[in-house]
């Protein structure tokens, strides 16, 4: 059975499983070790492993985790979850006990002790699309049916296998995995939604569009560029669709988050007649606590599999056939009127004495303009993403957070997931001295696999978005002062070049020296004080006092 999922993988591309090494899961892995297309990766934790499978697969279009039953499995889940929730397709295979143990109700180690052996298959239900029990006589269909369901609907899937089902014997299908059409649409409901769609661009004063991640998601981002070509559409984008649209075109508006947003990007967004959104999905991390000023019932919306004109739904079009044919209305109809296309201008900042304290404002202005096209930016949730997301990134740069899930500390991992996805590409990796301490045992991880990112670590003494959120003083948001710049050699990082920058003209020695050095990861420890916050933050946090003082 193993040979035949480890075969599926492959067709998929896949050369990577991540994942930790337990006792039921062990002969399945002598298996994955003697594949020819297979490269197992075994991280410090479960956890880890399921947030490395989610940045592989956010740059590969697939990725897979193995954990052993029970322990394995909910040390994984919290990442499964969060793929779940932001789209992002993998498989999880959990290895358990043989099926004569499950049909005795044997009381094994890594169960509940009550003999019941559904449990964990039950808590994962909730945030997959699709699972099995795998079984030696439809086994093989029923791989292929998770897998398939995966790849049609961006989402995790579920595997269990019994231990001697994984061992068994299934000669793998001489049928190639027929990947599913997500473009699939229904032509009628196409029409009439792009007859819909023409009235409303004949008689609009001002368009723009707003785009986020779910194009990237549903593989439309070439039918989202012509648009937005076509028409010379000024566009925004939320935090969670950064790196899907050219942040360097005169018709780039900015970051819009509500009123957290520039008041250029604000203005253009909520009052433009027409507002064609494409794949949005807002979230309060990601409209400014759902204070953007549109009116969600009124535009033109296009999600991955239907489109909206002004609230009236037309079902089974996909995002891609949508886009594409907005496309062909905007360059036909002479009409079409932009709205304004000033853009939110960049910060900016007073230049400081090379001696001056560095702060978060400069921080993230310094780090912005050191990203390159090459550069695989991996943020997390905190200061790193309020930091950085309003800075443009430079073309062909990619992007990687999670805004909607927002588990803090799974940058680091996901990290290790895309660069091993594309090492082509040198991994710039922001995330915070709180979210570090969750995951930091995974640079031992990327060190063992010889990758040489340039990792950030912002030390501001805590956490500073819930400082900002509610009692800034509060002991809860302490935590333990580690000594950073011990930490990759002592967690086994080869020849790691370790700097520190408490200053602004120390951070740009810091990054220049960065940018020379590309044969061994570079560790840069950027303190700032706890109070400062990116002027995002500020704004958000702003808002969500307001709002939790107002609920009470």
């Amino acid at each position: 059975m193993t040979g035949h999922l480890l075969d599926r993988l492959c067709d998929l591309g896949i050369r990577h499983v991540f994942g930790v090494a337990g006792d039921y899961n062990l002969r399945m892995l002598d298996e994955v070790l003697a594949h020819p297309g297979m490269q197992w990766v075994g991280t410090a934790s479960e956890l880890g492993a399921a947030y490395a499978a989610d940045g592989y697969a956010r740059v590969h279009g697939f990725a897979a985790v193995l954990t052993t039953h029970g322990v394995g499995e909910l040390s994984a889940i919290n990442g499964i979850a969060g793929s779940y929730a932001e789209y992002v397709p993998l498989l999880h295979i959990a290895v358990g006990p043989p099926r004569s143990k499950e049909r005795n109700g044997a009381i094994l180690h890594h169960t509940l002790g009550d003999g019941d052996y559904e449990h964990f298959a039950n808590a994962f239900r909730q945030v997959v699309c699709a699972d099995a029990l795998i079984r030696p006589e439809d086994g093989p269909a029923e791989i292929d049916r998770v897998i398939t369901t995966c790849l049609r609907e961006n989402r995790p899937g579920y595997l269990r296998l019994p231990q001697d089902v994984a061992l068994s014997s299934a000669s793998s299908s001489s049928r190639t995995l027929r990947r599913p059409d997500r473009h699939a649409t229904d032509q009628h409901s196409l029409t009439a939604f792009l007859h819909a769609a023409r009235r409303r661009i004949e008689t609009a004063d001002t368009i723009a569009v707003l785009a986020d991640s779910l194009v990237d998601r549903f593989d439309a981002r070439r039918e989202l560029s012509d648009l937005l070509s076509a028409g010379s559409l000024p566009y925004a984008v939320v935090v969670s669709g950064k790196g899907i649209v050219d942040e360097n075109a005169p018709d780039y508006l900015g970051l819009y988050a509500g009123a957290c947003s520039d008041d250029t990007v604000r203005t253009a967004i909520d009052s433009a007649d027409l507002l064609i959104r494409a794949g949005v999905r807002l979230a309060d991390t990601t409209s400014g606590g759902f204070t953007h000023g549109y009116d969600p019932d009124r535009g033109i919306n296009v999600d991955p599999t239907a489109a909206s004109v002004d609230g009236v739904v037309f079902p089974n079009v996909s995002l891609h056939a949508a886009l594409a044919g907005l496309t062909r209305l905007v360059e036909d109809c002479p009409r079409v009127v932009s709205a304004s296309t000033s853009t939110a201008p960049e910060a900016r900042h007073a230049s400081p004495s090379a001696d001056s304290p560095l702060g978060q404002a400069y921080l993230w202005h310094a780090v912005g303009a050191a990203v390159r096209p090459d550069h695989t930016l991996v943020a997390d949730q905190g200061t790193p993403l309020f930091g950085i997301s309003p800075h443009r990134l430079p073309t062909g740069a990619r992007f990687l957070a999670q805004p909607v899930w927002g588990s803090i500390g799974y940058s680091l991992p996901a990290l290790l997931g895309a660069q091993l996805a594309d090492p082509s590409r040198r991994g710039l990796l922001l995330i915070g001295d709180g979210a570090a301490q969750l995951t930091i045992q995974e640079l031992g991880t990327i060190g063992r696999h010889r990758l040489t990112p340039v990792i950030i670590l912002v030390n501001n003494h805590g956490y500073t978005v819930e400082r900002a959120l509610h009692n800034p003083r509060a002991l809860y948001n302490d935590i333990a002062p580690w000594r950073w710049t011990c930490l990759p050699a002592a967690l086994g990082v080869p020849e790691p070049l370790v700097l520190t920058a408490c200053t602004t003209a120390e951070l740009d020695h810091c990054l220049m020296t960065a940018t020379a050095v590309e044969d061994r990861m570079v560790f840069i420890e950027a303190c700032t004080a706890p109070g400062d916050t990116p002027e995002l933050l500020s704004r958000f946090a702003d808002i969500a006092r307001r709002q939790a003082k107002d609920a009470q």
